[in-house]
């Protein structure tokens, strides 16, 4: 018995040349964002049902555009349009293949506790010191946080930026809440604070952080050639808000994997992940 399954694995690795076993490998990166690991994880657990290897690279978000434009990732779920990542894609629309939306009714914005008295951004200007004069935010560099200074100067307002990650955004977010402070952050739909903790936007007459975003799906120039059942199902690949910020809240959990929260969702939306494979 053994002889004959090594006979069987011996001749299929002879007559399935390198080409071949590379054209099954999928490279897809990833900003680590809680939204990206969600929907990134989804995909992989996708495509391998379909027979391919699957390799997820997280990286910065300018490494992520980069990666797609220089053909190192194959694709990406994670590219933010057209305000938090416009910058790359004007400087990289030529390189690489932006196939459109998996995630509409996205947004960013500033967010406060739902029962604070603050209701726009421009109630900061004599209100900055109910929040310790800070607004907390994420990544230096981060499109929210150019987006964010922005908003300082187009409002006057007596605020600091404060430099961090998502991770120390949340922290700080909790303990507000369970502290019954007042606090503003950083914020963007879909995240899974919004389904932890009763939040609210504060409204934007100025529009510093634009109108409604959406999440794209980049792919390499000639993927579309190379790998056209990939490309069919990057096209088709699309999931809802609500969809995210579930299974994003479910990764917070303690203990919880990424992959088994995006395994549970496939099982419970196998007619949406049918859509896109078959």
């Amino acid at each position: 018995m053994r002889a004959h399954t090594l006979g069987a694995l011996l001749c299929l690795a002879l007559t399935q040349t390198p080409a071949e076993a590379a054209s099954k490998q999928v490279r897809i990166a990833y900003v680590e964002w809680a939204d990206a690991v969600v929907a990134t994880n989804i995909l992989k657990l996708a495509l391998e049902e379909k027979g391919y290897e699957v390799k997820t690279i997280p990286l910065a978000a300018a490494a992520m555009w980069q990666a797609v434009a220089t053909g190192d990732a194959d694709a990406s779920v994670a590219a933010w349009l057209p305000v938090t990542q416009g910058a790359y894609y004007e400087k990289l629309k030529n390189r690489l293949e932006l196939i459109g939306p998996n995630v509409t009714g996205a947004k960013i914005g500033w967010a406060v506790p739902a029962s604070s008295p603050l209701n726009s951004i421009e109630d900061l200007k004599t209100k900055a010191g109910d929040v310790g004069g800070q607004v907390i935010g994420i990544d230096p560099g981060a499109g929210i946080m150019k987006s964010s200074e922005a908003a300082i100067k187009a409002y006057g307002l007596p605020v600091k930026l404060v430099d961090g990650s998502d991770a120390t955004m949340t922290s700080a977010l909790k303990d507000a809440v369970r502290q019954k402070k007042d606090i503003v952050v950083t914020a963007w739909t879909p995240h899974w604070m919004f389904a932890r903790y009763e939040l609210k936007y504060l409204a934007d007459p100025k529009k510093a952080f634009g109108e409604d975003e959406s999440v794209n799906t980049l792919a390499r120039k000639g993927l579309k050639e190379d790998m056209p059942e990939v490309y069919a199902i990057l096209q088709k690949f699309k999931l809802s808000v609500k969809d995210e910020e579930a299974v994003m809240a479910a990764n917070e959990e303690r203990g919880a994997k990424p992959a088994e929260t995006a395994a549970k969702w496939i099982a419970n939306n196998r007619a949406t992940v049918d859509g896109w494979i078959k």
